[in-house]
């Protein structure tokens, strides 16, 4: 059996559990810059506030409403998902993260009897230890899965964690769930599907594997027609194993047995490529101004990799324009870099950017956009080296550099050590250049009692 851990309201959830008086009021989430809502409590979500509403509409749409709004906060966001991650560890024989609000857990291990008594048990620590809501789904595939942990959420009766383990369960499930919720049925596919008359998942779980393979010839249709089914199709991502693991489990699991050194860590799935990239508070014409967003963008892209342990040897910066500017001259482009070594450095990743971003800037445009990917990742040991690229020792050297800034910023909140390319300048009232840390706007973050020493809560 598989499961799935759905935080409810993610970001929503995050910023009440320090501010309980917010229980029961209509909550928004901003996206950088504050921008639009991209997220909402349920009582947001019955006064009508639909995902995508600009901020400054909300005063308009709603007006008399007294409505809780919160920029984007991904610091406290990743340290409270991340404490309810590491219960799911303590409490799953295996599982792995698939977004920063959803996990998958292997459950092999617990027998059928106790796991809807095991998923209530997970939704109450949750609760109790970290103060947010999840919902629970169970099922033998991880689509139906994710179906369950949508009925846990609906609806009170399953107490927070729904099971289908029979098919009168599952067929009820998938007559109830609209095709376009499906997990693995894109938009596109959920249109076409509609016009063939498949308005649920059950609909479209009746035809024939032949009819599917026919008309979409594509084989992630397919695989989720078969968990649809009730067939466990859909690949498992490299899982970690917790602490209620088994040797059993272990292979089963992962295909492999485990070593007998104690690590029983296998690893997330390395992506391809990493990706950071924002839309600026306003238009930016100057390339210095580039280049110190190009250089925070680089460092959060060496930091992921860092957190994975991973290393990358291409190094890739797009810009453009702001699109809905009419007005204005349209730019885009996006070129990359190959490194003589990979690596996971972040002074010789925002070197390799800003090399990039020199080639591909042109004078006279209004930029509105920027991001830094980072491609050809493989695990960080070992890595090749070249004849002609620095030493070992300054390689080493450049290591502990990294290592030393990530604790210290682990210890103290993000961003209390960076280089000196990530720090942006203004213009003080004395027309002399000031740096300051940040040039998003954030005008109502909250603070982050559980990272920063600076907004540790004070007890009267």
């Amino acid at each position: 059996m598989y499961g799935i851990a759905d935080l409810d309201n993610c970001y929503c959830s995050c910023e009440k559990v320090f501010r309980p008086d917010l229980e029961g009021k209509p909550i928004v989430v901003l996206s950088n810059n504050d921008g639009c809502v991209v997220a909402r409590s349920n009582e947001a979500k019955k006064m009508g506030i639909k995902e995508g509403t600009p901020y400054f509409q909300l005063a308009q749409l709603f007006p008399g409403q007294k409505i809780a709004v919160f920029s984007s906060n991904y610091e406290l966001y990743g340290e409270l998902t991340g404490r309810v991650v590491s219960i799911i560890r303590q409490e799953s024989p295996a599982y792995f993260r698939y977004s920063i609000d959803e996990c998958f857990m292997y459950l092999d291990g617990i027998a059928l009897s106790r796991l809807q008594t095991w998923g209530e048990n997970l939704y109450r620590r949750v609760k109790r230890e970290v103060g947010m809501p999840i919902s629970i789904g169970l099922a033998p595939n991880k689509t139906l899965a994710k179906i369950a942990s949508k009925l846990a959420k609906k609806y009170a009766v399953y107490r927070h964690c729904c099971m289908i383990d029979t098919d009168y369960k599952r067929e009820k499930a998938l007559d109830w769930c609209p095709i376009e919720d499906v997990w693995g049925i894109g938009r596109r596919y959920a249109a076409q599907l509609q016009t063939l008359g498949c308005k649920t998942a059950l609909d479209f779980a009746k035809h024939h594997k032949d009819w599917v393979r026919q008309t979409f010839n594509n084989i992630n249709i397919v695989r989720t027609w078969q968990e649809l089914n009730g067939e466990d199709a859909v690949p498992n991502e490299r899982l970690w194993v917790g602490e209620q693991s088994s040797g059993a489990c272990y292979r089963k699991a992962t295909g492999r047995r485990d070593s007998g050194n104690g690590d029983t860590r296998m690893g997330l799935a390395q992506k391809k490529s990493i990706c950071t990239s924002r839309s600026f508070k306003g238009l930016i014409s100057d390339r210095e101004g580039l280049r110190t967003h190009i250089a925070n963008y680089a460092a959060r892209c060496a930091e992921k990799l860092r957190m994975q342990k991973t290393v990358a040897v291409t190094v890739g910066v797009f810009l453009n324009t702001n699109a809905f500017r009419e007005d204005l001259a349209q730019y885009w482009n996006f070129q990359e870099t190959r490194l003589v070594t990979p690596t996971s450095s972040t002074i010789t990743i925002v070197q390799a950017a800003h090399e990039v971003l020199d080639r591909i800037f042109i004078p006279g445009y209004q930029y509105k956009k920027a991001g830094v990917i980072v491609m050809g990742i493989s695990p960080d040991s070992p890595i090749q080296q070249d004849l002609f690229d620095l030493n070992a020792e300054q390689i080493q050297k450049m290591r502990r550099l990294d290592e030393v800034i990530d604790r210290i910023n682990r210890m103290n909140g993000s961003e209390t050590i960076v280089i000196g390319a990530q720090q942006y300048t203004q213009k003080n009232g004395k027309g002399k250049a000031e740096v300051f840390a940040n040039a998003i706007k954030h005008d109502f973050r909250s603070k982050n009692p559980t990272t920063r020493w600076s907004d540790i809560i004070k007890l009267k």
